[in-house]
Order: C-alpha cells, then structure tokens, then sequence
C-alpha cells in the first residue's frame, strides 16, 4: 500500500467526498459486522423463545422486520461508499492520466526513441486504469472490511464471555493466520504474471499501431499474411499470460475459503457441546458468516495491490524519466533573435559509446542559407535537430547571437525557429487552425495572407468547408504538395529568424516541387536557413555548403568551390542518387 500513498494527492479538491464515502463505509462495516447478529439473536429470543407464539402478528411481523432494516442501511451506506470512491477513483485517473500525459509533452525525443509508441498508449490507458482501481477499491476494502470484522468479532468476544465460550471463539478465527501464506505465494506470482501481462498489451498495441499507420506499404508489399501472424503469436502469448493472471486470481478466493471453513467448522462444533441456546448460536454464527467475508476480502487485497504495483512500476518508468531538456532556473530574456550560430566543438551520441557528431566547429552568419550535404547517417539532422534543441550536445556549446540555447527558455528559443520537413505531421483539425498553431495570436488576415506566400489559399479555397476543412488523421484527406503548402504556410507565419528545411521538397512531384520552390525563394528571405536536401537544385545556390562525412564537417563552402577541391561532394553532385540525404 506504501507505495500507492503518494499518488492519494490526486484526491485534492476531493476531500470532502472522500471522507463522506469513509463514513458511508464505516456505517455499512460496523452495521453489518456487528449490529445483524445482534438483531438476529433479538429476533429469536423475541420470536421463538416459549409463549411468543401468542404475540400479535403486527409485532412479529415489526421484530422480523428489524433484518431487512439492517440490510437497507448497509445497502444505501454501501451504494454512497461506492459512489463517491468511485467519484474519487475517477478523479484519481483523470489527474494521474493528465500528468502522464504532461510528462511525455516534455520528455527528450530520446526518451520516446527508446519506446514504443504502442507501448506507451497501454500505459496511458489501460495501466492507469488499473491503478485508479486499486487505489479505489482498496481504499474502501481497507475501511469497511476491518470495521466489519472489528464489529463481528467484538460481538463474538461479547457472547462468548457470557457463554463462557471464549475458546470457541479463538476456535473460529484459528484458522485466520493461515491464510497469510497462499495469499503471499500467490500475490508474488500475480505481480510477475500481471506486469507481463501489461507488457504484453503494449506489444499489441503498437503492432496494430504501426500496421494502421503503414496501411498502404502493406497492401503494396504483401505483408498481410505476416502482420497476421505477428499479430496472431502475440495475442496467443497474451492468451497464455491472462490464464496464469486468471488462474492465480481465481486460486486465492477458494484457498482462503477452505482454510476460513474449518475455523467455522470447529466453532460449530464447540457451540454444539457447550449447549448454547439457539438465538445465541445463530447470532454467532451469523458473525463468524460476517468475519468471512472481510478475511476473504482483505486478504484478496494482496492480489489488486499486486496486478496494481506492476501497473504502477510501468507508469512510474515515465513519470521518473529524467527531464534532460528544460528550462535553466535563471533564463537568459530575449525577444526575437539574430540568427547566427556557432557550434563550438560540439559532440554528440545517442548512444554513449557511437558518437554521432564530432568536435563540430562552425559558425553560420546571420541571414545565411547554408546547405547540409553527405551520406545517410553522416550527422546532418542531428546537426539540424540540435539548433533546435530537440537534444543537448553530450560536449561543446551551441549559441545563437552569442547565446548559449540552453540559458534560453525553451519557448522562447523555439518560437525564433521554425521547422519545416519532409513528411509535415497536420493534426485531425480544420486546415486554418493547422496554419494557426504556428502563431495563436494571429489574425485570420494574417493566416490567409500566410497560405498565400505558400501557394496555398488557392487549393484550400476549393475544399468543401475552405479554411474550415477537416483535414482527417496525418492530413490524409489533403495530397502530399498540399500538406507541404500547409506546413509552409505555418512556417511564413511564424516568420522566425531561423529556418530548418528537411528535406522539404524530396518527396514531391514536379509541379507541387516547383510551386514550393517559388514560396521558398520568398520565404527565406532576411533568415538564416538550414537546409537538409538530397535533390542539389535545392540547395546549389545556397550561401553555403557544409560537406559532413562520419560526423565531422570535413569542407565548407560554394557549390563551385566544393566541387572543384572536394572529391566527396563532387562525387554526391554527380551522382543526383538518393544517397545525399
């Protein structure tokens, strides 16, 4: 339970319901634990004790009725417990799911590298479920089910005294202790199976995330018959998990029945030979009945807290990820930025013992368009990527204006950049709010005016709602040209000293290429560009070239001039291939 206390803070602003379910649940433990074999044995010795059957049939029928009075108690104290911890339970998985969330917003991109995205939606969603039900059932168990064996049992105490039956009541909870140990055996076993099983539905999901995602490659190369089968292996290990889950769970509650049994059978037999009378012997059977129900229950417990901890450990591997890109506690205050940058001999590794940059020296002017040119893996997205900030360098200072970016708010650092790539990610919204979530503040003016420095206020003007087009999951309504036009459009409104280009006009074809070369030439006027191409008409009349191979920038320079003395870059002219990336 120790480890589930830290997250009752969810419950702020929720007190009040929460100490009202308490309530409602101590009322239901204590009225059925200790007043229902009060009232039975009140109900006998009223009822069936000699010269009761000459009692008017009003008042039998008013002493009978004092059972269901009891249970009408319990019932509606029940239902407002469940209620409100439900309400609290509820409140628990909406704010651990909102910090969840938060937390990944602002996790490094090698933190999301590293996990799968399927995997991390299972997290989001069916882990937080599951420890928003222990901590809500196992809060109420954890009230009512103890006040309920403190009512039988201080009942039993009572009568046993009276009857001098004190032995017959340690007899019925005798066989209590023993439940300890299937209960700990088994909890362990749960935890393990629980946890794979949490893992297990991580898989799945991403599988069949990434299979959606990849619909079109799938069809085109045939993979249907082997996404099944990947499918098909992953859902049987499941299947084989869930039955171990299954089975364990299942086990605990008979176990615990049998070993409870026998505390009662041996009660049974001792209230036989000590001659207790039958309204006193029902009354104490009827909380020794109350007794088992909080032992089974209580002891079940370990089993939720168990499926709850490996949920819990899976949600606490996001949760304590160490944020390695944030805010400095004493930021330096700018507004809009120059545009010169200089990296000072800068490395970086994704992973510590492959560097993927080396000793990196250069400075970018102000206002420059400068082209990032070499093989697949040479290091020119990293370098993009760093200006950003997406990554820290693992050595060396990166600056702009003679700033170092990590004494910049992230924000403010962010909002002097704007990226524009490949494959531009638009979000299932209208197309004038894609445009719009480059600048909030802006003007609907301003938005449409941004659309047509990209060429796009002509095609969107033709969609069925014009700026209020839906444009459908990834922009899948909208061509591969019109979804770069958009992301242009985003990056003429942003209007940022600093431009990254990756890879922007690879993928398309002539016409739309052209069209966005015409917005480019007007867009990248006054910044400083960085551009990632691998078609050269892009990036030939570039200000300048840096030529990386292995991560080092090994030449610097003109298109004439790097072809001249660079034998590398000479070569990837030549050759116009899908290599210079």
């Amino acid at each position: 339970m120790k480890r589930f206390l830290p997250y009752l803070r969810y419950l702020r602003g929720r007190r009040l319901y929460l100490v009202c379910a308490l309530l409602c649940g101590a009322v239901s433990g204590l009225v059925y634990g200790r007043g229902l074999p009060y009232i039975m044995e009140t109900v006998f010795k009223r009822i069936f004790t000699e010269g009761a059957r000459n009692l008017p049939y009003l008042h039998v029928l008013g002493v009978a009725m004092l059972i269901p009075l009891i249970f009408l108690i319990r019932a509606i104290s029940g239902f407002l417990n469940n209620y409100l911890m439900n309400h609290c339970g509820i409140g628990v998985l909406e704010a651990l799911r909102v910090e969840l969330y938060r937390k990944l917003q602002y996790l490094p991109l090698s933190f999301l590298g590293k996990n799968r995205t399927g995997d991390l939606l299972s997290r989001l969603t069916s882990d937080t479920q599951i420890v928003q039900q222990t901590i809500t059932n196992c809060a109420s168990d954890l009230v009512i089910q103890p006040l309920t064996l403190i009512g039988a049992t201080s009942y039993l105490y009572v009568k046993a005294a009276e009857n001098h039956g004190v032995i017959g009541f340690l007899s019925s909870l005798a066989a209590v202790p023993f439940c300890v140990f299937p209960v700990r055996f088994i909890g362990k076993k749960l935890k393990r199976r629980a946890y794979e099983n949490q893992r297990l539905l991580g898989d799945i999901s991403d599988i069949a995330n990434q299979n959606l995602m990849a619909a079109k490659e799938v069809r085109a190369f045939s993979l249907e018959p082997s996404e099944v089968n990947l499918f098909q292996t992953t859902i049987r290990l499941l299947f084989r998990v869930q039955l171990k889950v299954i089975k364990y769970s299942l086990a605990l509650s008979p176990l615990i029945e049998v070993i409870a049994s026998v505390g009662i059978a041996f009660s049974i037999v001792y209230a036989y030979y000590s001659g207790i009378s039958m309204a006193v012997f029902t009354s104490i059977l009827a909380a020794i009945f109350a007794c088992y129900d909080p032992v089974k229950k209580l002891s079940a417990l370990q089993g939720q807290f168990a499926k709850g901890s490996a949920s819990l450990a899976r949600i606490e591997e996001i949760l304590h990820a160490p944020l390695t890109i944030q805010d400095p506690e004493k930021p330096v205050q700018v507004d809009r930025l120059g545009g010169k940058i200089s990296f000072e001999n800068v490395g970086f590794a994704y992973k510590s013992d492959d560097p993927v940059l080396r000793s990196i020296n250069i400075t970018i002017p102000q206002g420059t368009t400068c082209a990032l040119v070499g093989h697949s893996g040479a290091g020119k997205s990293t370098f993009a990527h760093l200006v950003s900030r997406f990554y820290d360098p693992t050595s060396g200072r990166i600056s702009i204006d003679n700033l170092d970016i990590r004494d910049l708010k992230l924000a403010d650092l962010r909002r002097n950049i704007a990226l524009v790539s490949q494959d531009p990610v638009l979000f299932n919204d209208t197309i004038y709010k894609n445009i719009l979530l480059s600048r909030p503040e802006a003007t609907k003016a301003e938005v449409e005016q941004a659309a047509r420095d990209a060429f796009a206020h002509d095609f969107i003007l033709t969609q069925t709602n014009g700026y209020d087009t839906i444009v459908g999951e990834r922009g899948a309504s909208l061509s591969g040209g019109q979804r770069q036009r958009i992301a242009l459009a985003r990056a003429f409104l942003r209007n940022a000293p600093v431009l990254i280009l990756d890879e922007a006009t690879s993928a398309l074809d002539g016409e739309s290429e052209a069209a966005i070369q015409l917005a480019l030439k007007k867009l990248v006027v006054g910044k400083t560009v960085l551009i990632i191409a691998h078609r050269f008409s892009t990036i030939r009349d570039a200000s300048l070239i840096l030529v990386f191979d292995r991560g080092e920038i090994i030449d610097s320079g003109t298109h004439g001039a790097l072809y001249d003395r660079n034998p590398l870059y000479k070569a990837l002219y030549d050759r116009q291939g899908p290599a210079v990336t």
